[in-house]
């Protein structure tokens, strides 16, 4: 535990693993856009009896919507995706449906033209990067007194990076298995996750920068690592305490805000072992010079 900086080829090994396994995962399944971000309708019903997501399913293309997609929420709805109805298609619809499986109630129904759709995308695109370029020059500009402050600023990108890499595979993965579908709640999820996980980082850089300003020792990797043994306890702690709060949210919010908590989920276990390993580990790798070093992940540092 005293010597976690020299095991940085190990930390960095670990997180190439899991972002190559997890572009490997959106390679073969890809990233289901939603509604919001493709156009089509989304009409969500509850039937009186039971009906599987499989019947339903060959129901739908029986009556010409080949494309649909079928989810089921935990209240026992079904979000039923299509392609754009107008409201008499809608009707038809569920006429067809009531014919077949009984009568049904609808919960909610919203159609999203291409243009929106489109212009959504563009915006959510947007906000991320430009909360990565905000975050980039305000971590240079807070750490403007140290040597050089644009290697913190640009470490700390370089994780966040890393940590939507890890959501977006792992979350393919959940989505290829479930059929899930990114939404605007997994944007959300998404901007909290760089939020929390700045928070983490910056967090450790500030205790590098007060204790290389104390002169604790001459060498910067000692610096580090003793920086990380001083942070590493509130950073998971405060991370477990957030983590419980998701995971509450999964179980008594179920599907409304599926996307967000599982985001939120993967990100905070992914930001808090990039904000402790990842991020000082390529900071003191920039500062020494060795990039070669990383290549060695099993080699004594």
């Amino acid at each position: 535990m005293n010597k976690i900086i020299q095991h940085r080829p190990l930390f960095i090994f670990i997180s190439a693993l899991i972002i190559l396994a997890g572009l490997a995962s959106l390679l073969i399944f890809g990233l289901k856009p939603g509604i919001e971000f493709s156009s089509g309708s989304m009409l969500t019903v509850k039937f009186d009896q039971t009906v599987s997501i499989d019947e339903l399913t060959q129901e739908l293309r029986s009556l010409g919507q080949n494309e649909a997609i079928v989810q089921v929420t935990g209240d026992g709805d079904y979000l039923i995706r299509t392609s754009q109805l107008d409201v008499s298609q809608k009707i038809s619809l569920e006429t067809s449906l009531e014919e077949t499986f009984g009568n049904l109630t609808e919960r909610g129904f919203e159609n999203v033209d291409p243009m929106i759709a489109r212009q959504t995308t563009q915006m959510a695109l947007i906000a991320i990067g430009a909360a990565l370029v905000g975050i980039l020059l305000y971590v240079t500009w807070a750490f403007r007194r140290m040597p050089k402050p644009f290697h913190y600023g640009t470490c700390a990108v370089i994780a966040l990076f890393h940590d939507a890499l890890v959501v977006l595979g792992i979350f393919a993965l959940l989505a290829g298995i479930f059929g899930w579908e990114i939404n605007l709640m997994f944007i959300i999820g998404i901007m909290a996750v760089i939020g929390y996980s700045i928070n983490n980082t910056v967090v450790v850089f500030d205790r590098i920068r007060e204790n290389q300003l104390k002169g604790i020792h001459p060498s910067f990797e000692v610096v580090v690592n003793q920086s990380i043994m001083e942070t590493v306890v509130r950073s998971i702690n405060s991370s477990f305490t957030v983590i419980i709060t998701v995971v509450a949210l999964m179980l008594f919010l179920g599907a409304s805000i599926q996307n967000l908590s599982i985001v939120m989920l993967i990100g905070l276990i992914a930001g808090t072992y990039d904000s402790l390993f990842v991020a000082p580990s390529l900071l003191v790798t920039w500062e020494n010079g060795d990039w070669g070093k990383l290549l060695k992940p099993f080699k004594k540092a």
